[in-house]
C-alpha cells in the first residue's frame, strides 16, 4: 500500500466509518483487527509472502506464554535471544545474504513488532505486566495498522488504556482538531516533504556523475545542498506521516504518542534525540541504556566512573539504534555516526560541567552566539550522518568521501552550521508569526478552522498535480 495514494486514504476514511458504525467494544475492536488484517495483505501480492511474518507472530507469542510461566532471567534472556536472530535471519542484514528462505516475503513492519514483542517479553517476564495478553490483544497490539510500519512504539499499557475507552463518543471539536492534525500531515508529506525530494533528487544526482569535479567548491555546495534538502524530506515525510497516524487515530479513540517535539530547536545531539523519534528513544533508554548502566555501575561502583561508563552505554546504545535502521553494512557506519556524536556530546557535556561548574556551563548554553551554533552544529552532523541513508552501498559512500575529502566535509561543515545558525532566528520568528495568525483565527470561529483546513487540503492538490506524484513514505523501508 502507498501511503501518499488516494487508496490509502480511502482505507482510512472506511475504516473509521465502520467503527463507528456500532458503539460496542467487541464490535469496534473486531474493527481494528480487520484493519490490521487488511494493512498486512495490502503488502503482498501472494499469501505465502506473509508467511515468515505470521511465524514471527507465533513464535512471539509463543515465547510471550513461556515468559509469563516462567518468569526466569534466564527463561528471558533465551527467548530474547531467539526472537532477536529469527529478526535478524528474517531482514537479512548484510553478513546472511547467503542465506535467506527460497521465496519471497515481506518484512515491512518487522522492526516495529519487534520492538513490542521484547517490550512484552521483558515487562511480562519483570511481572511489570501482570497478565500477558489473549491473542487477539497480542494481535491487535503488535500489528496495530496505525503503528505498524513507522510507530509510535505504543507501550502495552497505553494500548490497553485506548482500548479500555474504545467506546467513547466523538464530538465536533475533536472531529475538528483530528482533521486539522490530517490535513496538516498531508501538507508536510504532499508539499514540504515533496519539494524537498524533489530539490534533493534534481542536485545529489550530480555528486554521482562520472565527471563530476570533486574537490571544488561547485561539489561542496551541491553535497551540501543535498544533505540538508534530505533531512528536510526526512523530517517532513515522517512527521506529516505522524501527524496523519495520530489524528486518525483520535477518531479511533487512540491516544497515540507524539513522536515529534520540534527537534531542530535541539542545542544539542543528545537533546536532538529527545525530540528526534521520540518513542523509538524511549525504548532505547528503557531496554538498552537502563539495564546496560546498570550492569556497568555494578561492575564499576566508582562515582567517579559514573559519567563515564554513561558515556559507553550512550555509545553503544545510539550504535544500536543507527544499526537497526538498514540491513546494508553502511548502516553499520551510521550507527557508529550516531554513536560517536552521543559519546562525543556526553563528554563534552561532562568536561565543561567539570571545568566550568554547573551554573557558568548552563549560562554559556543560554548564551546567544553558542546557542545558535549549538542549533547549527546538531543539525549539521545529523545531515551529514544521514549521507548513510541516501547512498546505496559502501562503494558509492567511498566515492563520495574520495570526491569530497577532508576539505570538502569540513566546509560542507563550516558551511551549513554557520547557515542554520544565521537563519535559524528569522525562520522562527516567520513561523510564530503564522501560528499566531492561524490560532486568532481558530478563536475567532468555526468556519475560519475549517477554511484553513481546506486550504491546506487544496495547497496539497495543488502541488501534488504539479509534481505528479509524491515520494513514497521513507521510513517504509527501515
Amino acid at each position: 500500500m502507498n501511503f501518499t495514494s488516494p487508496l490509502f486514504y480511502a482505507f482510512l476514511f472506511l475504516t473509521v466509518l465502520a467503527f463507528h458504525v456500532s458503539a460496542g467494544a467487541a464490535y469496534r475492536k473486531t474493527v481494528l483487527s480487520i484493519a490490521n488484517l487488511v494493512m498486512l495483505a495490502s503488502f503482498s501480492t501472494a499469501w505465502t509472502e506473509l508467511l515468515p511474518l505470521a511465524a514471527f507472530l507465533v513464535l512471539g507469542y509463543g515465547l510471550l506464554r513461556m515468559v509469563s510461566r516462567d518468569r526466569t532471567t534466564f527463561t528471558m534472556a533465551a527467548s530474547l535471544l531467539l526472537i532477536l536472530l529469527v529478526y535478524v535471519f528474517l531482514k537479512q542484514f548484510f553478513f546472511l545474504k547467503a542465506y535467506t528462505l527460497p521465496f519471497a516475503y515481506t518484512v515491512i513492519g518487522l522492526s516495529y513488532i519487534l520492538f513490542r514483542m521484547i517490550h512484552l517479553i521483558v515487562d511480562v517476564s519483570a511481572g511489570e505486566i501482570a497478565v500477558a495478553p489473549s491473542p487477539l490483544e497480542y494481535f491487535r497490539y503488535t500489528c496495530h495498522f496505525l503503528c505498524f510500519v513507522s510507530g509510535p512504539i505504543q507501550t502495552w499499557q497505553q494500548f490497553k488504556n485506548d482500548e479500555a475507552n474504545l467506546s467513547a463518543p466523538l464530538n465536533s471539536e475533536l472531529v475538528l482538531a483530528a482533521f486539522s492534525r490530517v490535513a496538516t500531515g498531508l501538507l508536510k508529506v504532499a508539499v514540504i516533504a515533496a519539494t524537498a525530494h524533489y530539490l534533493f533528487e534534481n542536485v545529489s544526482v550530480q555528486i554521482f556523475l562520472p565527471d563530476a569535479a570533486g574537490g571544488s567548491i561547485g561539489f561542496y555546495g551541491k553535497y551540501a545542498f543535498s544533505a540538508a534538502s534530505y533531512t528536510a524530506y526526512l523530517y517532513y515525510n515522517f512527521s506529516g506521516y505522524m501527524d496523519i497516524v495520530l489524528g486518525v487515530g483520535s477518531l479511533l479513540g487512540q491516544t497515540l504518542p507524539e513522536n515529534f517535539d520540534r527537534p531542530f530547536t535541539a542545542r544539542s545531539f543528545l537533546e536532538f534525540w529527545q525530540r528526534w523519534h521520540i518513542t523509538l528513544s524511549l525504548w532505547f533508554k528503557a531496554y538498552v541504556f537502563t539495564p546496560l548502566m546498570l550492569r556497568l555501575v555494578r561492575l564499576v561502583p566508582s562515582p567517579a566512573a559514573t559519567a563515564y561508563l554513561g558515556v559507553l552505554c550512550f555509545f553503544v546504545t545510539f550504535l544500536l539504534m543507527g544499526i537497526w535502521h538498514g540491513s546494508t553494512s553502511v548502516f553499520v557506519i551510521y550507527g557508529f555516526l550516531m554513536g560517536l556524536g552521543a559519546s562525543v556530546n556526553k563528554l563534552w557535556q561532562v568536561g565543561m560541567t567539570s571545568t566550568l561548574g554547573k551554573k557558568k556551563y548552563r549560562l554559556m548554553q543560554d548564551s546567544g552566539i553558542y546557542s545558535a551554533l549549538s542549533r547549527g552544529l546538531t543539525f549539521t552532523y545529523f545531515a551529514m550522518a544521514l549521507t548513510c541513508l541516501w547512498v546505496y552501498s559502501l562503494d558509492q559512500l567511498g566515492l563520495l568521501t574520495k570526491r569530497l575529502g577532508f576539505a570538502g566535509v569540513g566546509s560542507a561543515l563550516v558551511a551549513l552550521t554557520i547557515g542554520y545558525a544565521l537563519l535559524y532566528s528569522p525562520c522562527q520568528l516567520v513561523l510564530q508569526g503564522l501560528k499566531a495568525v492561524a490560532l486568532r483565527m481558530r478563536l475567532r470561529t468555526v468556519p475560519a478552522e475549517n477554511m484553513l483546513v481546506a486550504s491546506r487540503l487544496l495547497l496539497v492538490l495543488f502541488v501534488m498535480g504539479l509534481l505528479n506524484e509524491s515520494p513514497e513514505f521513507v521510513y517504509k523501508a527501515f
